[in-house]
């Protein structure tokens, strides 16, 4: 007599989680689900839907760090329960974020005395340190301003328009007006001569870009403190400088160490970096360095004793991981300025490879600079026929992801590709990089030009004939007709004999 038994839905030791019920359901998109299901179900079908992301090393959009070495993986996993904030908690951790501090000022050649400590924060990232540097000079003026008994309601901060959208947010989100300098074709970053011309009494800093996000170029920080030293004699004012080197500050003083950008300038009062740039950290850690204990009011810095001490804080987060803390310190006693510097000429070497195949094929106009960010920017000689988002479009077919961006103002009218070089991409990706982007301009060549432009040069001639424009539904349709018509000639001459 054969034997058998009904499994039960909840009986599932025993079952491949593909033979189970939970891959025949839709997962959960707006409430949590009334009942549990089993550790290995949930696993597989999370890690299975996550497989659909790009690959996080073939993403040449992105300045943070992708890839570190299994020790330090280990050292993150082995302190990811850990609170930073809990410094008497986790003293240790504690001081290894003050070593970092303390490091990471001499790199900047802060004017400190021997064994003097240095005056600066972990952050979860640029944009955190960026808010809190921007609220010292906010809050340093407005002191100032109301001990001279002029009104301080109209705050403002100059930057060029090539700046991230951290400032743009700083500004919002605390009432600051935001005074841009804009671009022009053929450069891409900050004028000094423009920003300084729009400095007035109400502007509590001037903000600089070490390592543009749109080309990786460095502003002159220099001329620029040399302008507004001469502009503060002047007017008597005392107008700081903001050092944004979010990508640049773990850059310029293994590759530049000549370049005067930092705290050997006397108006740059403070510094942000990302650790997790070419700091070389996992995401999620940022720095903010101040030039003194004066340049940083102290009533911005909090005491709490709830957690077992006195414990002083500035940030606007309060929990977090410590484990990027961690790593940081890691990397800075790991590599030293050695291993710092092979890798940042590593990665420029990679850059210029990648430029000059760019430049080998013809096709392409080099918008970034030899000095600066390890990255690639670069825009099509000829766009008429096809352009760079497409070109970017295509290239995700070969697993890369390398973004197309319009410029600021007033450079919208400039379309560029941008490939960031970061310690993992090695003089092999960029040499197939090229190879990719070539097939991908043949294969564009062979193609008709885009029906957007066709129709659009069709539409500008027939508005010059005083013919009637047409409507977005007509135009859909003729996009339509047009493709379906591509598409059959492709096929019927695939199918012809030769």
């Amino acid at each position: 007599m054969v034997l058998s038994k009904t499994a039960s839905q909840s009986d599932v030791s025993v079952h491949s989680t593909f033979a189970s019920r939970y891959v025949r359901d839709s997962l959960p998109r707006f409430k949590m689900p009334e009942n549990s299901i089993p550790k290995e179900a949930a696993f597989q079908i999370i890690n299975d839907e996550l497989m659909l992301d790009g690959n996080p090393r073939l993403n040449l959009a992105s300045f943070v760090t992708t890839w570190m070495e299994p020790e330090c993986d280990k050292l993150i996993m082995d302190s990811i329960n850990k609170n930073y904030v809990d410094m008497d908690e986790y003293p240790v951790t504690t001081e290894l974020q003050n070593r970092c501090v303390n490091m990471i000022s001499h790199l900047f050649n802060a004017p400190l005395g021997d064994g003097e400590a240095a005056v600066g924060v972990g952050t979860v990232g640029s944009s955190e340190a960026i808010m809190l540097a921007g609220l010292a000079f906010k809050r340093k003026w407005k002191n100032k301003r109301k001990a001279e008994g002029k009104p301080y309601d109209k705050p403002n901060i100059v930057t060029g328009a090539n700046v991230q959208v951290c400032w743009e947010k700083f500004a919002r989100y605390f009432e600051v007006e935001l005074k841009e300098v804009k671009l022009s074709e053929g450069y891409y970053v900050m004028d000094p001569v423009k920003a300084v011309e729009m400095v007035d009494e109400n502007t509590i800093c001037v903000a600089a870009i070490l390592g543009s996000t749109l080309n990786g170029e460095f502003e002159d920080v220099k001329f620029l403190n040399d302008l507004l030293s001469e502009k503060n004699k002047e007017t008597g004012w005392d107008t700081p400088i903001h050092v944004d080197a979010a990508s640049g500050g773990f850059i310029a003083p293994f590759l530049y160490p000549e370049l005067e950008w930092d705290f050997r300038l006397p108006l740059v009062k403070s510094i942000n970096v990302s650790g997790h740039k070419y700091g070389l950290v996992y995401a999620g850690i940022g720095w903010v360095i101040w030039r003194s204990k004066e340049d940083l009011p102290e009533e911005l810095i909090f005491h709490i004793n709830y957690l077992g001490a006195d414990q002083p804080t500035f940030t606007l987060n309060f929990s977090k991981g410590s484990s990027q803390v961690i790593a940081q310190y890691y990397q800075l006693i790991r590599l030293g300025y050695e291993g710092y510097r092979n890798v940042m000429e590593n990665c420029h070497g990679n850059a210029m490879v990648l430029k000059q195949g760019l430049e080998k094929t013809g096709r392409f106009n080099i918008v970034s600079k030899d000095e600066g960010v390890p990255l690639v920017a670069f825009s099509l000689k000829d766009n008429k026929r096809h352009d760079e988002f497409e070109i970017s479009d295509m290239l995700r077919r070969f697993g890369w992801i390398v973004p197309a961006y319009t410029m600021p103002a007033d450079a919208q009218h400039i379309t560029v590709l941008r490939v960031v070089i970061r310690e993992d991409f090695s003089r092999t990706l960029a040499e197939r990089l090229v190879i990719d982007i070539e097939k991908v301009l043949h294969e564009l060549d062979t193609l008709p030009a885009k029906v957007t432009a066709k129709l659009a040069i069709a539409e500008e001639a027939e508005a010059q004939n005083g013919a009637v424009k047409k409507t977005d539904i007509e135009t859909q349709r003729e996009v339509m007709a047009y493709w379906k018509k591509y598409v059959s000639e492709r096929k019927s001459n695939k199918n012809k004999i030769c």
